[in-house]
């Protein structure tokens, strides 16, 4: 006989773990893509996009694993920081993996958060965006409370924004 199930109440109580995943186009070659949307979007964003991130900067580390850095956001955002960790890095094969530790939605929604990036080589030298985030939603948060269609647009308006800034400077990140 299977155990009774959880009532309503203490399925709502219960933590749940989610993701989503999401690719961008883009037509810049996909080494350029990730040094300068991934790796060093701390330098670009500020420059880039100082509407929503007023500045940003290394806490920890060199920038290989185990490197923290910090972006501080303007009114634009609903919260002020975020601070992430980069737990796995394959430069040359334009991937990483990253934690955040702080900021966000850290403790108010979600419990944790990892986000994997891959930049591919696309036909005509362009390349894809491959992100892929996984999140653990703080206990009687709804799936509803964590907008996953804006983190997407997020994550696209990023990418869209580094992919400009390398087509206007075509020596950049060479």
């Amino acid at each position: 006989m299977a155990p009774p199930s959880p009532d309503r109440h203490e399925q709502r109580a219960m933590a749940s773990t989610s993701s989503w995943a999401h690719e961008i186009e883009a037509s810049v070659a996909a080494p350029r893509l990730f040094r300068a949307g991934v790796m060093d979007w701390h330098t670009l964003a500020p420059k880039l996009a100082p509407q929503v991130v007023a500045s940003a900067h290394p806490v920890e580390g060199e920038g290989g694993v185990g490197s923290v850095r910090q972006f501080n956001f303007t009114s634009a955002m609903p919260f002020s920081v975020v601070k992430e960790r980069l737990d796995f890095l394959d430069a040359d094969g334009c991937e990483c993996r990253s934690t955040l530790l702080e900021g966000g939605h850290v403790g108010t929604v979600i419990e944790t958060a990892t986000s994997c990036i891959k930049v591919e080589p696309a036909a005509g030298g362009g390349s894809v965006v491959k992100v892929e985030s996984t999140y653990k939603l703080l206990p009687g948060v709804e799936e509803a409370q964590y907008e996953v269609a804006k983190a997407k647009e997020s994550v696209t308006a990023i990418f869209k924004a580094a992919e400009a800034y390398l087509i206007a400077n075509p020596d950049a990140y060479n």
